[in-house]
């Protein structure tokens, strides 16, 4: 390579189904672009109405219960 670095453009990685569906609900209920962090706080804080955030709360609790429910079903089902 002649002594000169070559630069990459970091791709980042595919998101699994669980962090899929946070980034989802947090698009949908806080009106947020990203759950990365940006290192700005007007980026990085946002004012959240407690029925925006019990919503986002009790859509994510449903979701666990659900691929809980799931699990437990395929796990006694492949005995």
């Amino acid at each position: 390579m002649n002594g000169h670095q070559i630069m990459t453009h970091a791709t980042k990685p595919t998101p699994t189904a669980p962090q899929a569906l946070i980034l989802d609900i947090a698009t949908r209920h806080f009106f947020v672009e990203t759950l990365e962090t940006r290192n700005r706080d007007r980026l990085d804080f946002h004012d959240v109405a407690v029925w925006a955030m019990h919503a986002a709360l009790s859509e994510a609790y449903e979701a666990g219960r659900i691929a809980g429910a799931k699990a437990m079903l395929a796990a006694a089902t492949s005995r």
